[in-house]
């Protein structure tokens, strides 16, 4: 049995390495998005093009337009010479924030009295403005600080300060490249796997396989365990550029982490497997990939929090694999996560294993009958 499944994997290997389409399928396009999606689709916000509106002459309003010159993240400052010229700025996407300085700003400030500044906000853009909001009010926040100590008034002594654990910086792509890592392994797990029963039924291979001495349960494994060696060596290609091009620091196991990697393989492999069970054509098997993959990327908390969700849409997100993979990754990366919380989230990934590639062993004989 163990020969006759390793001549199966063996051919398995030279179906994808002899085809030039599927070698560049496998390698290029997840590197290219890897790359596209860490650096450009990104949450950072910067080179924010704003707009100040200063009605005061005074020195203090002066001083608090040059706190946004000093900003990174403003580095493109439009002044506007009345309130009038905020409303066609704002409509036309000049910028996405306006900053107002009342013309009493300065004298109320030297009475030590309040000094409002007004910010008008892009609701368009609603991550960016509430962003962009964040930073203005830091910057507001520290001009007070050093103007109270300058006039040695009253200040409270309480204050905030904040950390930042497992990423001090806030650099986005530490959190985005780790979740690419199991996204990219994902999906070259599918394509591998669904096209595989669904070439050999368009080759005219099919049948061969059916006469061959290999019952059902060794053309499953013949066929999942290349395209679980596959993804990990994609997953192993990602992480390689995630340590040596994106810097991201590695603290945990990297034992614990490819056995995690080899448990999300196997049960999206389970997935692939009864896609292409289920498909005739390489074309549906396509189809079916993305069918899978769209929903299992939105339900996973990648681009969103699984507690912002519906709560009657909640409890499916426990039968995504990429939902557990996705915590393992930036735990065991960024804050090297111990071995009892990571099997926390293996041993789900294990039962979705055992139960796609059971179902996809299953169907794969009802076919054939």
């Amino acid at each position: 049995m163990l020969q006759r499944v390793l001549t199966l994997m063996y051919k398995e290997f030279l179906a994808v390495w002899r085809d030039k389409k599927s070698r560049m399928v496998l390698i290029v396009p997840p590197l290219i998005q890897l790359f596209i999606f860490s650096l450009a689709a990104t949450l950072d916000v910067k080179n924010v093009p704003i707009g100040i509106v200063n009605r005061d002459n005074g020195e203090k309003g002066f001083e608090l337009v040059q706190r946004f010159h000093g900003s990174p993240t403003f580095n493109h400052i439009v002044y506007l010479d009345s309130v009038k010229e905020i409303t066609p700025f704002i409509d036309n996407q000049r910028g996405v924030m306006v900053v107002s300085i009342d013309e009493q700003f300065s004298r109320n400030l030297d009475a030590h009295k309040p000094a409002d500044v007004q910010l008008i906000l892009d609701g368009r853009k609603s991550n960016t403005a509430q962003i962009v909001a964040g930073y203005t009010a830091n910057i507001v926040q520290q001009f007070n600080h050093d103007i109270t100590n300058k006039t040695s008034a009253y200040q409270q002594n309480t204050q905030l300060f904040p950390r930042n654990w497992y990423n001090p910086n806030l650099i986005y792509y530490w959190f985005n490249v780790p979740n690419l890592s199991g996204i990219l392994t994902m999906l070259v797990a599918l394509i591998v796997t669904a096209l595989s029963v669904a070439r050999e039924r368009e080759l005219g291979t099919f049948d061969q396989l059916l006469v061959s001495p290999l019952s059902p349960t060794e053309i499953i494994f013949g066929k999942a365990i290349p395209a679980i060696l596959i993804s990990m060596a994609e997953a192993s290609i990602i992480i390689l550029a995630a340590i040596l091009v994106f810097q991201i620091p590695f603290h945990g196991s990297i034992l614990l982490l490819y056995l995690s990697i080899f448990v999300f393989s196997s049960a999206i492999v389970g997935v692939g497997l009864f896609i292409s069970s289920l498909c005739s054509t390489q074309q549906q098997a396509i189809l079916g990939t993305f069918v899978f993959m769209s929903p299992s990327v939105l339900l996973s908390g990648f681009a969103t929090p699984i507690e912002n969700m519906p709560y009657w849409l909640q409890p499916l997100t426990y039968t995504i694999p990429l939902r557990y993979f996705l915590v393992i990754a930036k735990g065991i990366m960024l804050k090297g996560m111990p071995f009892s919380i990571v099997f926390s989230n293996i041993w789900p990934m294990a039962l979705i294993a055992c139960f796609t590639l059971v179902a996809a062993g299953w169907l794969f004989r009802r076919r054939l009958e």
